[in-house]
C-alpha cells in the first residue's frame, strides 16, 4: 500500500509540477540559524 501511495503521489505531482519557491530572506535564515545555535549550545553537552 505504501509503495502504491508513493507512486500515486509522484505521478500526480509530475502531472502538474510547480517550481520550488523560497520565501525567506537571508536575514531571516541567519536569524533562524542564530536561534538554533543558541538552543544547541546551551544544552550542556
Amino acid at each position: 500500500q505504501l509503495e502504491n501511495a508513493i507512486r500515486l503521489f509522484v505521478a500526480l505531482h509530475n502531472h502538474s509540477p510547480k517550481p520550488f519557491v523560497w520565501i525567506k530572506t537571508a536575514d531571516q535564515i541567519l536569524a533562524s540559524i542564530r536561534r538554533f545555535c543558541q538552543r544547541t549550545s546551551e544544552t550542556g553537552h
